[in-house]
């Protein structure tokens, strides 16, 4: 059996597919790239496929990742390349390797994420990140299944800083100002998620843009602490490729360097 690990996207209008969504859309496209799928075993055997930390609905995503098991080996680059002629544009895959090193779930241990804050200045920004980081805790409440639970966001927050773009004006959905905040989060339990943190912020400096925030994940794997790097979770199967075999063509790097304010 042969294991492959895809980085996919989620962008534009697609950033509103559910995970659920994606999975239905995943599976039509193993059928109509008539991937040789591993199944499970039982009454009603399903494609082996592991999703790893799937972004919350609404958000998009530049580094999502999965597992699937085949019962004939593939070039990775080649299956990688009929899975995403197989999906809605926005759906994208964008990188493959085989399945080398064990723990691919154990190495996403920290995700970087963008929050575009349209209606808010810089300076605004920037006295509620201070402030949110001067405190010890940050208590904010969700809402689950079990009822509201109340947990400190800013535990699991290494750095958070506003972005100075050039241009001013990338990514803007007005004419106002729009402050960008660049987020690392570590996955701790309870999971901490960017709205979480858009709460504390308007908890400790009534921090409240005047639309939803634009949220995307721009990566998620190791987290360096040292040097506040997320890096590629794939890194380690492309390093362990057996010498004589070629490495997969074009493989992105995932690693986002935050250059900021750290924990």
């Amino acid at each position: 059996m042969q294991r492959i690990r895809l980085r996919y996207t989620k962008r534009g209008r697609l950033r509103f597919t559910s995970h659920r969504d994606f999975q239905r859309a995943f599976e039509r496209a193993l059928r109509r790239a008539e991937v040789p799928m591993a199944y499970s075993a039982g009454f009603t055997p399903h494609p082996k496929v592991s999703y790893a930390n799937a972004a919350p609905t609404g958000t998009g995503s530049e580094a999502e990742f999965l597992e699937i098991a085949l019962v004939e080996p593939r070039d990775p680059e080649a299956l990688r390349e009929l899975l995403d002629a197989s999906l809605p544009t926005g759906l994208d895959v964008v990188d493959a390797v085989e399945a080398r090193v064990a723990g691919l779930a154990e190495r996403l241990t920290a995700s970087v994420w963008e929050l575009r804050l349209d209606g808010v200045a810089d300076e605004e920004a920037e006295r509620a990140v201070a402030a949110f980081l001067a405190a010890p805790a940050v208590e904010v409440e969700r809402r689950t299944k079990n009822g509201v639970r109340t947990f400190d966001a800013r535990a699991a927050v290494a750095e958070l800083h506003v972005v100075a773009e050039p241009g001013g004006d990338v990514g803007r959905t007005g004419a106002g100002p729009c402050a960008i905040l660049r987020l690392v989060v570590r996955h701790e339990t309870p999971a901490v998620r960017p709205d979480d943190v858009l709460s504390g912020l308007r908890a400790v400096a009534d921090l409240a843009p005047p639309v939803p925030a634009a949220v995307t994940r721009l990566a998620q794997g190791p987290l360096d602490e040292e040097s506040g790097t997320v890096t590629d979770p794939l890194a380690a199967d492309r390093e362990a490729v057996p010498a004589g075999h070629s490495k997969a063509p074009g493989a992105a790097a995932a690693t986002v360097r935050t250059g900021a304010a750290s924990a």
